[in-house]
């Protein structure tokens, strides 16, 4: 059975549910002083940031967005200035777009995936990245319900 084709379909539906928050994030929830250093661009930034770099085989095949300022994707960073909603959806396409032939690149049978501080093979780390994307899809969904009102539909596949 060929994996892949699952792989795609919950990568892009993962995606979805975060681009769907970031288009419905009203302006003054984007930026919400009560969220602190996780404020909504942020999350929603960290999450892109992580869905590419950990969609390749290991962490010296990623080439940064063009736009990546380093550090602004840990939630520790000082660095506060803030991506726009036209930026994080300009990268959510860029990684939306590389999704098939990131995995279609990947060894999923290596018992070690590329990245030494997760102790799994490539297959296992491609779903806790998909699950990474979905958990922070989750709390993005819920700031938009419980703040503004908005919710997310649910999305079964890419």
């Amino acid at each position: 059975m060929d994996i892949r084709p699952a792989l795609k379909s919950q990568y892009h539906a993962a995606l979805l549910t975060l681009r769907k928050c970031i288009e419905q994030c009203p302006d003054v929830l984007w930026n919400d002083p009560a969220d602190g250093g996780a404020g909504f661009w942020r999350v929603a930034y960290h999450t892109l940031f992580f869905a590419h770099f950990y969609s390749h085989q290991d962490r010296g095949q990623l080439k940064p967005w063009d736009k990546h300022r380093r550090g602004v994707e840990h939630f520790d960073s000082a660095d506060m200035i803030q991506y726009s909603k036209d930026e994080c959806l300009e990268y959510w396409h860029l990684v939306n777009e590389r999704i098939d032939s990131a995995v279609d690149a990947l060894d999923l049978e290596a018992p070690q995936c590329g990245f030494p501080w997760y102790k799994m093979g490539t297959l296992e780390h491609q779903l806790v990245n998909i699950r990474h994307i979905q958990h922070h899809g989750a709390i993005l969904a819920s700031r938009l319900r419980t703040r503004a009102g908005v919710a997310i539909d649910w999305v079964q596949k890419g």
